[in-house]
This record gives structure tokens, sequence and C-alpha cells, in this order.
């Protein structure tokens, strides 16, 4: 029987009752966003895939808690918050970086010329953006959490202001005033740094792909930001804040052409983490 059309709604009510099978689309269907969510948190790839795999494992260990008073998908973006507020700091996190911080690391990368395609093993525009990509992602974490968890939901991810807010546990005035200050502080510091935002700035990706190469915070073996790619942001987010629109928004049009990646498949190993749970009835 194929379950790829029923609702989030159908598919909980089938894993509660046993249905395996129902378990895995559910799985499925949510893991890439937990993913992407959790890249943007945490910038190492295999960190974000071992807390999609935690994430998952808690949603789904509770599936029989869950009563429908809220949309599935609001019950597992709260638990997946509330993960990733709490969960150990990441190797980025625990350098401290501030945005003076950052500009003072790409200032120490000298610029140089891509290296010849015949070394790589990959295409020079892949390393080329694996490079913007990776700066970007590094810049958010120049944030605190409770910011960084507001502008990657509400402006990259498109989340509506009600639910990101009830993600994450705040008012949601609260929430407009986290999106707005990380919105400003991130702006100000792409505007005298970038050269995507600022053309006039000096930085420029391609310059400094090499560079990041041999400071080991790029690794053309192993891509973290560019590959599995399945479609762009905000081809797939659900809507904009509309109290932001007025405002210059051209750095938050970079993040949101972001590739939005496939995440790691973690279906199989709930199905080996819960052959002995209650959810095996068949």
């Amino acid at each position: 029987m194929d379950r790829n059309s029923d609702s989030d709604e159908e598919l909980v009510a089938g894993a509660q009752g046993g249905d395996l099978q129902a378990l895995d689309v559910l799985v499925r269907r949510h893991q890439s966003w937990v993913f992407n969510l959790s890249l943007r948190m945490m910038w190492r790839r295999t960190a974000a895939e071992d807390a999609t795999q935690e994430i998952l494992i808690k949603a789904v260990t509770k599936l029989d808690t869950f009563a429908g008073r809220c949309a599935f998908r609001t019950w597992l973006h709260r638990i997946a918050v509330n993960h990733l507020l709490n969960v150990r700091k990441s190797e980025m996190e625990e350098q401290r970086m501030t945005f003076a911080d950052m500009a003072l690391s790409l200032d120490g990368v000298p610029d140089h010329e891509l290296p010849d395609p015949r070394t790589l093993p990959v295409e020079t525009r892949l390393l080329v953006e694996e490079a913007r990509l990776g700066c970007m992602t590094a810049m958010l974490m120049c944030l605190d959490r409770r910011q960084r968890l507001a502008f990657i939901l509400g402006e990259v991810l498109g989340e509506s202001g009600e639910s990101a807010a009830a993600a994450m546990d705040e008012s949601p005035d609260n929430f407009r005033q986290l999106l707005s200050r990380a919105r400003r502080d991130l702006y100000q510091f792409m505007n005298g740094k970038c050269g995507l935002v600022n053309r006039s700035n000096p930085c420029r990706c391609a310059r400094k792909a090499s560079g990041f190469m041999r400071r080991g915070w790029l690794d053309p073996d192993h891509l973290q930001f560019s590959r599995d790619r399945i479609a762009e942001v905000r081809e797939l987010a659900a809507g904009r804040l509309e109290e932001l629109q007025a405002l210059d928004r051209s750095h938050a049009e970079l993040y949101r052409e972001q590739p939005f990646l496939k995440g790691p498949d973690i279906a199989p190993r709930l199905r080996e983490i819960l052959s002995r749970s209650p959810f095996d009835r068949n």
C-alpha cells in the first residue's frame, strides 16, 4: 500500500497503530527540513546529521503522546527547536565568534587564484559555491542561538511569525523582536564586508576559496553545503513575514537562494530502534 499521498495526520494514526510503513513515510517527509534547520544552526554537516537523528528519535519515541491538538509539523518543529536550543555547543560556537571576529578572520585569509581545475575532485564552480555557502552559514554562527533560530525559521525557511513563535515558545511580539535584531545585525555585517550584498566590498567568494581550503574550512573531497541539492530554499519555504516586506532584504534573499539539501535517511535507523518498541505490533 502506497502511503505517500496520505496526510501527516493519517500517517501518525497509522504509526501509532503499529504501521511501520506509515512511520517511514512520515519520517522521510520531514527529515530534510530538520536536517536543513540543523545544518544552519550547527555549521558542521556531521553534527547536523547527528542532531537530525536525535531529533527524529525523540519525536518517534514520543509519538504516542501526540494528541492532534496542533499540526504534526508544529509539534515536530517544537521538538527540533528545543533540541537545537539545548544541544551541546558546536565547534563553531565554542569559538564564541562575533561579527568582529569573523571580519578579522576573513581579512586574514589572503586572496588567491583558484586552483588548477585538473587538481580538484569537483568543478571549480562547485568549489566557489561551497565557499559562498560555508561563509554565509558561518555568519549565522555570530548570532546567539535564539536570534539564529528566529532568522532561520522566519526569514530563511519562511515559517509564519505565529508558527515560528510557537515553535520557539515565544510570544509573537518577542519573536518579531528577535528576528528584527538578527536581520539588522546580519545585514550590517554583510553590507560592510560581503561583496554579495555590497559590490564595493572587496571580499569575493572566488578569491577566498583557495584560502578557505588552506585553513581547513573547505574540503573539496567532502562538500558540506552544496551536495544532495533538492531545490532552492525559497522554492520550498512556506511564506514570508508581511511586516518585513518593505525592509532591505538583499541579504535575506541570498539565504533563501541557498540549496535545500536532502537530509540523511533516518528511517532505517528508526526501524531498528523501534523494533522492540510498542509500535511494532504487527
